[in-house]
């Protein structure tokens, strides 16, 4: 593997947000989550559970709940409004004031024509959904308590809707309400207290079942408006529920952390009657759980922990296969790091501000393993906050440390820095071109004259020097595609500018031409990190389901190595891993190495051994060091792989051979959560 001096950095504090909401949309297999911070988030379950685009939130803008409505994504929040997402240009695409308070729920029809929007004022407001727009309808008949939570029946003529200490249903083409579900409260001193009914669901057979603040499910009858069968699952909150598709199975979220699952099953022998049975209980969060989707396959989870959890369930999977694992999506799957190779400097993208920080210095030698003594310590140089409401969705650094970007949905903002002596002198550029409104990503050239800014579909040249940037042309691809530009990668030559969307296209541009050199063959999974070999000019490609390519840029077709990896076909191993490859580059002292990393590994994929076979032991470092120099030869193969560092954000490569390690380790995260609801222990 060589031996490399690390720079250890564990100076990047990234806190993910509290999950607050999600909405899983079967047709598309897209889930929805909306964290604390208002940035939203799409991953697509059919491609590897894959974070394909993310929405960057806003000051005092965070969704309480989401909606699908067929491809259409809506969203509401405390401030009362409306919000209808632009998934193609990852921004609102506007916002509706719904002028009842506080908006604590949204739920639509199962035939996508309403919206009903549950209020602070005690509403429900009916909102119509058309082409373009929504435009408000009614109110059904107030109320006098805050409308908490909604449900519609699926056939689009009742909507049942948890309130304090009651469930009310009403007609949906009257606006009356016909019945009143009493909740009854707690017992001892929180008898005294009102019942807040968080989550309500309304099944096809006029079952309506609710999880409230008393810790309890509770199974009612719709036509009566009876409580048919209460279930006490916690001694806390039932904060969320959701139902499987075909109404045989529901889970619930609680403030403990717990999932619980009822099944609607026969208790008898005879299996005439069917009743809601507890049977399943999950612990996978240590705080509460906000949100819940029931899909075919699994649970989805999300809450105070920040962490997505996947849980499936072995009955809907085979078992021992890469499907019935467990999956906890922590961090991004995109880099939050970037690197001034050449000045030793690392940028640390926040949601409201940037860190510029110096790596330290050693010149100490010693054994693999061994900590060196630091000459000088890494030197945090900027603290740059953001301008306006919105939050960050990109950032660059220039390799030379002399140019810093960044992006918001609103604007571009390019900053000029200067070292003189021990000090950092910080200048805004006030004229950028008309053109450059904002970016998905941006990116420096090698040689730092260029900067390349990527909006929807199209990528944005600009010619940089000491006094102004000036617009020098846009590169657009003949796909006619809409999705976003999510991935950009620059040639060390200057020659070259790779792009990939999310339609899974990737584009190769000659700079000196000025236009479209080749579409690589789209492959069905979406790219998670490219780059472009200093050396040879190939192009290499991770995908989320794990595949790696390699194209060659001057014959406009797959390298021998591309063709021989994808006719041997990755090891097993590799291929069940379940984070992403999040970036790529390459060692400039061997050719022949690609570096690769994702979570939990980084990885030099060395193309002068042979590769892995389906037998061969994947994880073999540690083996081969105990067995002599000329077994080890015998036993080599291509992956060679590290995992001594845990919860990577970024892995590279400086100009002096170094490695730059990012970690961010999840017991720091965990420790700056707030405590979670204390449970008696035994013994305590």
């Amino acid at each position: 593997m060589g031996e490399f001096k690390v720079h250890r950095v564990r100076f990047f504090d990234y806190m993910p947000s509290a999950i607050r909401a999600m909405a899983f949309s079967s047709r598309s297999e897209r889930l929805a989550l909306a964290r604390a911070d208002g940035a939203l988030e799409i991953f697509n379950f059919a491609d590897n559970y894959f974070q394909e685009k993310v929405v960057p939130g806003q000051d005092s803008r965070a969704a309480e709940t989401l909606c699908w409505v067929g491809q259409r994504l809506f969203g509401a929040g405390l401030n009362g409004d409306i919000t209808e997402y632009d998934l193609d240009n990852l921004r609102l695409r506007y916002t509706v004031a719904a002028y009842g308070g506080p908006i604590w729920t949204v739920s639509s029809n199962s035939q996508g024509t309403l919206l009903a929007a549950g209020c602070e004022d005690g509403t429900v407001k009916m909102f119509e959904i058309m082409e373009e727009r929504i435009q408000f309808q009614r109110n059904l008949d107030r109320q006098k308590g805050r409308i908490i939570s909604l449900s519609w029946h699926p056939s689009g003529t009742l909507i049942a809707a948890g309130m304090m200490d009651m469930i009310r249903i009403f007609d949906a083409e009257t606006g009356h309400a016909t019945h009143r579900l009493l909740v009854e409260r707690g017992i001892g001193a929180s008898k005294s207290k009102e019942v807040v009914v968080w989550c309500v669901a309304f099944l096809s057979d006029h079952t309506i079942i609710s999880g409230d603040s008393a810790g309890k499910v509770q199974i009612w009858d719709g036509f009566t408006g009876t409580v048919v069968k209460t279930h006490l699952v916690t001694k806390w909150d039932v904060l969320s529920l959701s139902v499987s598709q075909d109404e045989s199975s529901l889970v619930a979220g609680t403030s403990e952390g717990t999932v619980i699952q009822f099944q609607f099953i026969s208790t008898t022998v005879d299996q005439q009657d069917k009743e809601w049975v507890r049977t399943r209980t999950f612990k996978n969060h240590s705080h509460d759980v906000r949100a819940l989707a029931h899909i075919d396959t699994a649970i989805v989870s999300g809450g105070m922990d920040t962490q997505l959890v996947v849980r499936p369930l072995l009955d809907k999977v085979e078992k021992n296969t890469q499907e019935s694992a467990l999956r906890k999506i922590a961090f991004p799957h995109r880099s939050l790091v970037c690197c001034a190779k050449k000045a030793g400097q690392l940028l640390f993208q926040f949601t409201e501000h940037l860190e510029l920080w110096k790596l330290g210095e050693s010149d100490g030698h010693g054994k693999p393993g061994d900590s060196l003594p630091l000459k000088k310590k890494p030197e945090k140089l900027l603290h740059l906050k953001k301008k306006g409401d919105n939050h960050i969705c990109c950032s660059a650094l220039s390799p030379c440390g002399g140019w810093m970007a960044y992006s918001t949905v609103s604007s571009v903002r390019l900053y000029r820095l200067q070292y003189i002596n021990n000090d950092i002198s910080i200048t805004k550029m006030s004229k950028l071109p008309k053109g450059l409104v904002s970016a998905h990503r941006l990116c420096f050239s090698s040689d730092s004259s260029k900067l390349f800014a990527s909006s929807s579909h199209s990528v944005i040249v600009i010619s940089l020097n000491q006094l102004e940037c000036k617009y020098l042309y846009t590169l657009k691809p003949k796909s006619g595609s809409r999705q976003p530009v999510h991935l950009l990668f620059a040639s060390e030559d200057g020659k070259w500018l790779a792009t990939a969307n999310t339609d899974c296209e990737v584009h190769v541009y000659n700079l000196d031409k000025q236009k479209l050199h080749c579409t690589v063959p789209v492959h069905s999974s979406c790219p998670t990190a490219i780059a472009i070999h200093p050396v040879t000019s190939n192009l290499v490609m991770a995908h989320a389901d794990q595949q790696i390519f390699e194209y060659s840029l001057l014959h406009k077709e797959y390298t021998e190595w591309s063709r021989k990896l994808q006719k041997q076909g990755l090891h097993s191993l590799w291929l069940q891993r379940d984070t992403p490859v999040t970036h790529i580059t390459f060692s400039t002292r061997n050719p022949a190495h690609i570096i690769v990393h994702d979570e939990f590994m980084f990885c030099i994929i060395d193309q002068n051994l042979p590769l892995p076979e389906s037998k061969t032991l994947l994880y073999n470092q540690m083996t081969l060091r105990s067995i002599p120099d000329q077994e080890r030869i015998k036993h080599s193969h291509a992956f060679k792989i590290c995992k001594n560092y845990q919860n990577l954000l970024y892995v590279t490569l400086l100009e002096d051979h170094s490695v730059v390690v990012v970690e961010r380790p999840l017991l720091d995260i965990m420790s700056q959560l707030p405590a979670p609801v204390r449970q008696k222990m035994f013994a305590t």
